[in-house]
């Protein structure tokens, strides 16, 4: 059933975040954390998050902004550095309230309330028109990429507010989502080195099959949709 699950968050969510850039780990990080706890779910799903952009990094890496990547993609990745530090820290916290349903010992962690209501915050972000026509000042691309590297670091959700930041940059649309792209493949190397150590304490406890199969699930959508996307755009051409 896991299986099932999990891949089928992974193809919907490759399939409706291809184009806006954001989302995917707003998808796959609840899922994952049905199975894993929740620290090594953001870790898994930064692994799966990093290939699939960095297989649209081989198909449209190219039309990038490099000044635009700059600006942005370098307090991104000092601040990703700090928000997975900061959730390394928050798994070692003792927890804030034990309580027990029936014969059941539950206990709120820190870690879980922090990436919860991150999670519920950036839903609303993604899905409410008021926050997700937000839109901000060229001028403020260096604080937008700290917030978002910084977000991006501690609970894995970075695109939404790096979409509302490049979105007033006037770039053109393949310019946008290659910027997008190579920004978030250099959030996702720098978080991961903090996040390594996390997953190699699992070892042979982590399930490997699970992960490439979400993984695998992820290129195969992305490159179904992208040659569906070439051969349209290649029959638009031979039309005009």
């Amino acid at each position: 059933m896991e299986y099932f699950i999990v891949c089928f968050a992974a193809l919907v969510g490759s399939g409706l975040t291809l184009f806006s850039g954001f989302g995917l780990g707003t998808i796959l990080v609840p899922v994952f954390a049905l199975f894993f706890p929740i620290e090594i779910a953001i870790a898994l799903t930064a692994i799966v998050h990093f290939l699939n952009n960095l297989f649209k990094l081989i198909l449209v890496g190219r039309n990038a902004d490099k000044s635009i990547v700059l600006r942005f993609g370098i307090p991104a990745v000092f601040s990703a550095l700090l928000g997975a530090y900061l959730l390394t820290l928050l798994t070692y916290l003792k927890p804030l309230w034990q309580y027990s349903i029936g014969l059941r010992q539950l206990e709120i962690m820190p870690i879980k309330l922090v990436i919860a209501i991150l999670i519920i915050a950036f839903v609303l972000f993604d899905y409410i028109p008021r926050f997700a026509n937000l839109q901000f000042d060229k001028k403020y691309l260096v604080l937008g990429g700290f917030l978002s590297g910084f977000f991006g670091g501690i609970s894995g959700n970075q695109g939404a507010l790096r979409s509302a930041f490049l979105i007033k940059a006037n770039l053109k649309k393949e310019v946008f989502i290659a910027t997008g792209v190579v920004i978030a493949c250099l959030i996702d190397v720098f978080r991961l080195t903090i996040y390594s150590k996390q997953i190699l304490k699992l070892g042979s406890n982590l399930d490997f099959p699970l992960l490439l199969s979400a993984t695998i699930s992820f290129l195969c959508t992305v490159l179904i949709i992208s040659i569906f996307a070439f051969l349209f755009f290649e029959s638009i051409k031979l039309n005009l």
